[in-house]
């Protein structure tokens, strides 16, 4: 059954949920769950591209995460597994694949029996070449980027690796999470850019998108015994940093390939027993439109110092508590042009366990 709650009840179940209603640090939740396993992209990435080589670029054993890296940063689905006394989520697998001026990051690619974070930066629902794919080079020499050497391993991919591990079945007792769409919207804006696809095939293409996954949730998660699934749909990209720099018809395009694919999970997802759907997208944009109301004091400005000097990547993989801009940034939104700062990632954790709370299964 998908739930969409209004704001004001989310926010109503999360106080109930901290003050014992729903499960907090000092009760057991409602619902004992066995474990946390994750698919998606880089909002639930707990560290797959965290080399040593990483960490030597960013000047600090803390970086590879997409947010303000450090001692106490988490992700949304680490701070959801502490509320749910589980174990700290660990990388499905983790390496990287650089070549070029970007070799010096490069570590060999590790599988990790036991982790069930299968979520990687890059990923997208289907595709196997997300942002900083190796990938992109033969698809445009131009995309540079692709020389990151991210796996981006698509969700469905994700997915299909969870179930040959545990012998092809979930057990009923974990708790799912699935949050994906981002890349394909910025893959999607650079084949538009470089003449590959109109706006309406890019349009079309997410709305595809949004099908299938709410597809992989059905026959590869619920239909594999999963009892207990959050899927998160995809927040408004146009209202982050990222989205501000775009022209106002840029911005525009861009709100409509996310609607468009939201669109089609939901109504994929519409009779599916077991299934939480979370309204991420009303969120983010009421958080850009009334940012004193969440406690933020910026969202509109990257925390991160992205500049070339301090952050070769100019991406949040490399920024942390030593190379941000000045001033207090605890309370900014986004860490680089479209990724949560820690603050950020709480925001995101108090959404999805206000709506878990609301439904009982927390």
């Amino acid at each position: 059954m998908r739930i969409r709650l209004a704001l004001t009840s989310v926010m109503a179940a999360a106080l109930l949920a901290a003050c014992g209603g729903g499960g907090d640090g000092n009760q057991a939740p409602a619902v004992q769950y066995t474990q946390l396993v994750s698919f998606g992209d880089s909002l639930s990435d707990v560290g797959t591209y965290g080399t040593d080589g990483m960490k030597a670029g960013a000047a600090s054993a803390y970086a590879g995460k997409y947010t303000v890296n450090g001692p106490n940063a988490k992700n949304w689905t680490e701070l959801l597994a502490a509320q749910l006394r589980l174990s700290a989520p660990c990388p499905a697998e983790t390496g990287l694949l650089s070549i070029s001026s970007l070799s010096g990051l490069a570590q060999a690619v590790v599988d990790h029996a036991g982790c069930y974070n299968y979520a990687q930066g890059g990923a997208r629902v289907t595709d196997a070449v997300g942002p900083g794919n190796l990938g992109l080079l033969a698809l445009t020499p131009a995309e540079t980027a692709g020389a990151l050497g991210q796996m981006t391993v698509p969700v469905v991919t994700q997915i299909s690796r969870h179930l040959a591990a545990v012998g092809g079945a979930f057990s009923g007792n974990e708790l799912v999470t699935v949050m994906a769409g981002g890349n394909d919207v910025f893959r999607l804006l650079a084949d538009v850019s470089y003449g590959r696809k109109t706006t309406t095939e890019a349009v079309t293409a997410m709305g595809v998108a949004g099908g299938q996954l709410a597809a992989y949730v059905n026959t590869l998660i619920v239909a594999k015994g999963a009892k207990r699934v959050v899927v998160a749909n995809l927040v408004d990209v146009s209202k982050s940093p990222f989205g501000y720099s775009q022209s106002a018809s840029t911005q525009a395009f861009i709100n409509v390939m996310v609607a468009t694919f939201n669109a089609q999970l939901s109504a994929g997802l519409a009779s599916t027993q077991g299934v939480l759907l979370v309204d991420a997208y009303t969120a983010s944009r009421d958080q850009a439109a009334n940012p004193g109301q969440y406690g933020l004091s910026n969202a509109t400005t990257p925390a991160c110092n992205l500049s070339a000097a301090t952050n070769p990547l100019a991406s949040s993989m490399m920024c942390n508590d030593g190379n941000v801009i000045s001033g207090d940034v605890s309370t900014y939104l986004f860490a680089d042009t479209v990724h949560p700062t820690p603050f950020g990632y709480k925001l995101l954790t108090q959404l999805i366990t206000g709506a878990m709370a609301a439904r009982g299964w927390l």
